[in-house]
């Protein structure tokens, strides 16, 4: 697939999906870069997350996963664990992703 082709291939899984069910979906043809890694993280499975890093370096794809997953919390702990072990090569993930969430939670209350 080429790279210009991933982004709308994503966004036509999502919708498929059901990911947009607050708006109609027909008006939904881009999606900012944090909601798309959010929504496909949680939401698609891993031929489909591994596409984001053809379209994203890995430092933004892992900043986006921070900002906009892990930042979730405790909802998502277990798949953060497995996201920050398979991807993002954590040597203790679960601790990481403790750490990760409490680093997350303290630039957002400071800034």
């Amino acid at each position: 697939m080429l790279i210009n082709e991933i982004r709308p291939y994503l966004i036509g899984k999502l919708k498929s999906s059901h990911c947009f069910w607050s708006y109609e979906e027909d008006s939904i043809s881009d999606v900012p870069d944090g909601i798309l890694v959010e929504l496909c993280m949680l939401h698609l499975d891993l031929d489909d997350i591994n596409l984001l890093f053809q379209i994203f370096s890995y430092k933004k794809m892992k900043s986006l996963w921070l900002n906009n997953v892990v930042a979730q919390g405790e909802k998502y702990y277990n798949l953060n664990f497995f996201f920050a072990w398979y991807y993002f090569n954590a040597k203790q993930p679960r601790k990481y992703v403790k750490e990760m969430f409490t680093t997350v939670l303290h630039k957002r209350v400071a800034g």
